[in-house]
């Protein structure tokens, strides 16, 4: 599913150069579920952005399913997003203006599909928001408002998912109920699954756990020193 090879990136601070990742490699299999996680500041977020295409590395090769993204023109990458790729993220980036049915309805909707908002309430339904669809954002809590996006990530069943902190605005309890959704819809779909956290408890479900640190990717280890990786 992915395939990542000599993957560099660097950002210019002022008259300075900050090397974010350093001849990165990586291979994900399909239906795999796999954990970032390092320090903040580390480029965990740049790496899912690079994933998405949201950004161009500065050197190496990136392919998704077989579909090299340094190919891709800007029209290219955003087919690529809308039938593949689903995003969540860790502030949720609903639409305001929109409610929770048309927000999950989106995807779909700039992809043309007919039965667009017949599968965004199917979709809401599944994350247990069906009374809710006529709600706006700010009508919706912290909560509810992650299960929005996730479902707009999953309506359209791609074939990745990627999620940045996905827990991180939430409380304990929410969170624990978010990632145990995200999780369970992500298994019966059988979408590969790539997420940054720094929620052990996360990080612990999925079936690899990689450590980013000084640009490189290495097996990591979660809370008291258990070794996580297979």
């Amino acid at each position: 599913m992915i395939e990542l090879s000599r993957l560099s990136m660097d950002y210019r601070i002022g008259d300075e150069s900050v090397n974010v990742l350093d001849d990165l490699n990586l291979s994900v299999e399909a239906g795999e579920r796999v954990a970032i996680v390092g320090p903040s500041g580390s480029g965990k977020t740049t790496l899912l952005l690079l994933l998405a295409g949201l950004e161009a590395c500065r050197r190496g090769d990136i392919r998704i399913n077989g579909v090299a993204l340094g190919d891709l023109d800007a029209d290219g990458l955003a087919d690529l997003r809308r039938d593949h790729i689903g995003i969540v993220f860790q502030s949720f980036h609903l639409v305001p203006s929109l409610t929770a049915l048309d927000n999950v309805a989106l995807p779909l909707e700039i992809a043309g599909r007919s039965e667009a908002r017949l599968r965004a309430r199917a979709m809401l339904a599944e994350v247990g928001l069906e009374t809710r669809g006529r709600h706006y954002p700010s009508q919706l809590s912290g909560g509810e408002q992650q299960r929005v996006a996730i479902a707009r990530a999953l309506v359209h069943e791609p074939s990745l998912l990627l999620a940045d902190e996905p827990t991180g605005n939430l409380d304990a309890h929410t969170g624990e109920r978010i990632s145990r959704l995200l999780f369970d819809l992500q298994s019966r779909i059988g979408t590969t699954l790539v997420l940054v956290t720094h929620d052990n408890s996360i990080a612990r479900r999925c079936d690899r756990v990689l450590r980013l640190h000084d640009g490189q990717l290495s097996d990591g280890e979660v809370g008291g020193g258990d070794a996580l990786s297979r």
